[in-house]
């Protein structure tokens, strides 16, 4: 009955007063009739009992009225009362479920404030990853502009080539076994010799890869630049190993092959696909091409060689020793025997020791046993009878 019906100005008109206003309304109607009635009745004395009774009807329909309303009142404060208590209900279950709701809103809120700050954490862990690779991506973009400046000159690109080379003999062989710039005997001096066993000539090996031609192929934009760039190379490759034949093998002073070093895979790998021809002359001119790989497992057989070769020189030593430990095998065999015997003799004098102890109790057991008498006494009495005799005489 509280609930809002309309709006008169700024003033809500609930149900309850309007209500209320159609009784007063109605209210107010009758007793304008009833004055109407009484005006009518005295300007017309003629039609007085007419309005009497019309007056008494008038005044019987206002006292039902009147009992209609009161009932109306009970009923409107019953109902009022009801809507309140309903209305109090409806708002404790309204703020229950408030409640309900900003505690799970609140919990919610917890929950996605956790998530966003766990979020931000491994957020953060990335962005930390992310820098770490960045840095690192930077370090080798550095390196790599560093690596270009030393492969852009000829002699820093020697140099490079030249440091792996002797970084992969370092860690494969002895310092006894290599030379870095050895002078021969034309007075050149080739990156590497490799010293062999048994009085053998040593290896050599050339570590100046010509790489501008080969750079050149890389960086040819057209066709045309690519096939000058590929001519270039293989003129300069093909002067390389001339060189190196002629001034590396030498008869009775170096093997009769050479190794050329590259010191790049992806090279090696793309001469050998790229540029056959070059490869087999360069095996015709006994110079063998090597990678990084290639050249350490040519040090890992060259080592294995070495030391059979070095196996090989200390066999007649170990023949040697074989044969002392064979003589000394032979004197303690000797030794033995002879010590045996000793053993054998022994035991034969522990017998003959037995055998008299034996007889030495079984006398002491008769001497034991006698009976003591004249005969004793007598024997006692001459001096000169011997122990033995003294024996036999008292003996049964």
């Amino acid at each position: 009955m509280n609930s809002t019906l309309f709006f008169l100005g700024n003033r809500a008109i609930t149900a309850l007063e309007a209500a209320v206003a159609a009784g007063l309304i109605l209210l107010v109607c009758l007793l304008l009739l009833l004055i109407s009635a009484r005006a009518q009745l005295r300007r017309s004395g003629d039609a007085e009992i007419a309005a009497g009774e019309r007056i008494e009807d008038l005044e019987g329909h206002l006292s039902k009225v009147m009992q209609s309303q009161g009932e109306i009142s009970g009923r409107m404060q019953t109902m009022a009362e009801i809507f309140g208590s309903r209305q109090s209900d409806m708002m404790r279950a309204v703020n229950e479920r408030l409640d309900g709701m900003g505690q799970r809103l609140g919990n919610s809120m917890v929950h996605t404030t956790k998530q966003t700050h766990e979020g931000l954490r491994q957020l953060h862990e990335r962005l930390a990853v992310i820098d770490r690779a960045q840095q690192t991506i930077t370090d080798l973009s550095g390196q790599v502009v560093e690596l270009q400046s030393i492969l852009a000159n000829k002699q820093t690109r020697g140099a490079f080539g030249q440091g792996r080379m002797e970084l992969i003999i370092q860690d494969q062989l002895p310092s006894t076994g290599y030379s870095f710039q050895a002078t021969l005997s034309t007075g050149v001096r080739p990156d590497c010799l490799i010293y062999m066993p048994n009085g053998a000539p040593p290896l050599a090996i050339d570590a100046k890869f010509p790489l501008e031609a080969f750079q050149l192929i890389r960086k040819a934009e057209t066709e045309e630049g690519t096939r000058a760039g590929s001519a270039q190379f293989r003129r300069d490759f093909t002067k390389h190993i001339g060189d190196i034949k002629d001034k590396y093998l030498i008869p009775g002073e170096t093997q009769d092959t050479a190794f050329l070093f590259v010191p790049s895979e992806s090279i090696f790998a793309e001469l050998h696909e790229r540029f056959e021809d070059l490869i087999q002359k360069a095996h015709r001119s006994r110079v063998v091409i090597v990678s990084p790989s290639l050249l350490m497992l040519s040090i890992q057989v060259i080592q294995a060689v070495l030391r059979d070769a070095k196996m090989r020189e200390q066999a007649h030593l170990i023949q040697a020793e074989v044969t002392k430990l064979l003589d000394d095998v032979g004197r303690l065999n000797d030794r033995v025997g002879k010590l045996q015997t000793h053993f054998t003799q022994a035991n034969r004098d522990i017998d003959q020791i037995l055998v008299s102890t034996d007889k030495i109790s079984r006398r002491g057991q008769r001497i034991e046993d006698l009976e003591l008498g004249e005969a004793s006494r007598e024997v006692e009495a001459d001096p000169a009878t011997s122990d033995e005799e003294q024996f036999n005489l008292t003996s049964p």
